[in-house]
């Protein structure tokens, strides 16, 4: 019998929080979902993405209120403002992605620019008159003419490009990829930060992260030019999850780059010795170049930072001089949880979810994604801080499903809040391309953390099926990752939110259909015998197979076969990332077609067969 394609990954255990339920559930329109936030050149307004609601808030400063509401087609996400305030640039994020072009005097959407699947952030240049937009799911940064108003080129960059900054005059474009791009299971996987001439209008070098790093969320500008500051989390995957505190799994961190010699300059933790700082966002650095602002949406925080301490002891710990107890030279930083011990401060924010940041003078202006709120702290240091929280619109009960959102990304219910449930699953609970060593079906056996997408339809969990559902799965993962113990009514909101989890069109379909390539392999696929087991709405029997792909003690094993739905977003493939493509998996580990009769096709007809599936 032919078995069938097999791109398994570990179902990452989840992170579980309490919750009450609400009896009505509610959809997300409920919900404003403040995400992107700018101010203009006067400090007088704030323009903030409402993502949920769809619409942009305008909020006067002054006064404190909102004062207008924008309605826009798509999901707004990140803002540009021009530097006269008179035009402001707003990704909308669908498959057919748009930057909708808005006059701030008069709140209408005087343009619509199409550009990539998803775009997530901008990077305006007034004096050449070009908009880079990042298109998260193609992979890609679209240049646009503004004069036009046309995309004029792609640059292909390594994963899910989720932030950029323009340095140099304009000359550079740092581009932060949100993921990593390679296989799991060698000894380095991390994220990176491309660098692209603006000039040339491609790559031309990319900046390594430290090995672990993903989930890169965000990069910004030094005032003087000299440097930027980038957002992400720094796993410890290579170590068994036997326990959490000290950073054993997750560590939250903040990498400094030089912008002139485009080099990583060193990485520093956010967190404490006994207290992580789960899941930082946005940074932002004062006018004054003075403070580093980081919203750290796990913690619900903002931590500020010295800036000129901050480089002082990074440049004399490259000198070999001993500056902590942990950190003697350049290589000790990144696992340094007291680096930053003098030099930074944990301001508590009031309400939940911080993510977009906005800096007015030393007013930190903070979208509260959760509390549908705008956070409001003074970061100056010689004042004793006193955060706030403005409403945005009136208080709504939070259904079982927003409840269950809302706590699957907070780390205040995790032992020393290290991490949430998004810190292993980022991007809407999908995954992290990390292989993580869970003691669930034994020590020395790493497995790829799986999408939760289809999780609670798709039974077994995890790729050895050792839990039988994703309920029991959920609670498992409260006891043996989260390390705590919960009430039965956070697993519930949990399973509530992942249940709720809908598939994204895949970047390969042409106009929402299948392409000539992937139709002709959909007929590969059946007669090739992967609809055998990848068969039906799901693509998935929820069967247990022996394809061959066990290594090591785990030699004809039999694991889980997964759903296809949304391949394309989840590589690397097989349960512990060894194929870093789809190609890989039907070509070089497909041991005597044992999961799919694939030795005898063209590398055409691999090549359509690929794209069938990464169209699914």
């Amino acid at each position: 019998m032919k078995r069938t394609l097999r791109i398994a990954t570990i179902f990452m255990a989840l992170f579980v929080y309490v919750v009450t339920a609400s009896a009505a559930p509610r959809t997300a329109g409920d919900y404003l979902g403040p995400q992107g936030i700018v101010a203009d050149p006067a400090g007088q307004t704030l323009f903030i993405a409402e993502r949920l609601a769809g619409q942009l808030a305008v909020f006067d400063v002054a006064s404190g209120k909102v004062t207008k509401t924008i309605s826009l087609p798509a999901t707004p996400g990140d803002l540009a403002l021009s530097k006269d305030g008179a035009t402001l640039y707003v990704t909308g994020a669908t498959p057919k992605g748009k930057v909708f072009v808005v006059d701030t005097k008069t709140g209408d959407v005087v343009r619509k620019i199409a550009v990539g699947h998803t775009p997530t952030a901008l990077a305006l240049c007034c004096g050449c008159k070009k908009l880079y937009v990042a298109n998260h799911f193609d992979n890609n940064v679209s240049i646009v003419d503004l004069t036009t108003g046309k995309e004029t080129k792609r640059i292909a960059v390594p994963r899910e490009p989720i932030a950029l900054a323009l340095a140099n005059k304009g000359k550079t474009l740092f581009v932060v990829n949100h993921l990593p791009a390679g296989v799991a299971d060698g000894s380095y996987a991390a994220a990176e930060i491309s660098v692209v001439d603006t000039a040339a209008g491609k790559v031309v070098s990319s900046i390594a992260l430290p090995n672990g790093s993903m989930a890169a969320r965000d990069i910004a500008i030094s005032p003087d030019g000299k440097n930027a500051y980038v957002t992400h989390l720094l796993a410890r995957y290579q170590l068994p999850t036997t326990q959490l505190e000290r950073g054993w799994m997750n560590t939250n961190a903040l990498t400094v780059v030089d912008v002139a010699t485009r080099k990583r300059i060193n990485t520093v933790l956010l967190d404490d010795v006994d207290l992580g700082a789960a899941n930082p966002w946005s940074v932002a650095c004062t006018d004054d170049g003075k403070q580093i602002c980081v919203t750290t949406a796990g913690t619900h925080e903002l931590s500020v930072i010295d800036r000129a301490g901050l480089h002082d002891k990074l440049t004399r710990v490259a000198a070999n001089e001993k500056v902590s107890d942990a950190s003697s030279s350049a290589e000790d930083v990144p696992n340094d949880l007291s680096f930053l011990v003098g030099l930074k401060r944990r301001l508590k924010l009031t309400g939940n979810g911080p993510r977009g940041l906005a800096l007015i003078g030393t007013q930190a202006y903070i979208a509260e994604h959760f509390t549908d709120s705008l956070g409001v702290v003074d970061v100056k240091p010689e004042i004793r801080p006193k955060a706030r929280s403005i409403a945005l619109g009136p208080k709504k009960a939070l259904s079982a499903v927003r409840q269950g959102e809302l706590f699957f990304h907070d780390a205040a219910l995790c032992f020393q809040s290290w991490q949430s449930c998004s810190s292993c699953h980022p991007g809407d609970a999908r995954v992290d391309a990390l292989n993580w060593d869970l003691l669930n079906d034994g020590l020395g056996n790493p497995k790829n953390t799986r999408t939760l997408l289809l999780s609670h339809k798709t039974p077994p969990s995890m790729s050895l099926g050792v839990r039988s559902t994703a309920e029991l799965a959920v609670r498992a993962g409260i006891r043996h990752i989260q390390f705590a113990v919960r009430p039965e009514s956070d697993a519930v909101a949990i399973d509530a939110y992942l249940k709720s989890l809908q598939p994204v069109p895949s970047p390969h379909l042409v106009d929402g259909k299948l392409s000539d390539s992937a139709v002709r392999g959909k007929a590969i696929f059946t007669s090739a015998g992967c609809a055998q087991c990848h068969g039906g709405r799901l693509h998935t029997d929820m069967m247990m197979y022996d394809v061959g792909t066990g290594r090591l003690r785990e030699t004809g094993k039999e694991f889980d076969t997964p759903s296809l739905v949304e391949a394309w977003r989840t590589a690397p493939y097989l349960h512990d990332g060894r194929a870093r493509t789809i190609v890989d998996v039907l070509k070089k580990f497909n041991p005597d077609d044992m999961h799919g009769q694939t030795s005898d096709l063209t590398d055409k007809q691999i090549a359509d067969l690929a794209k069938y599936v990464l169209s699914l």
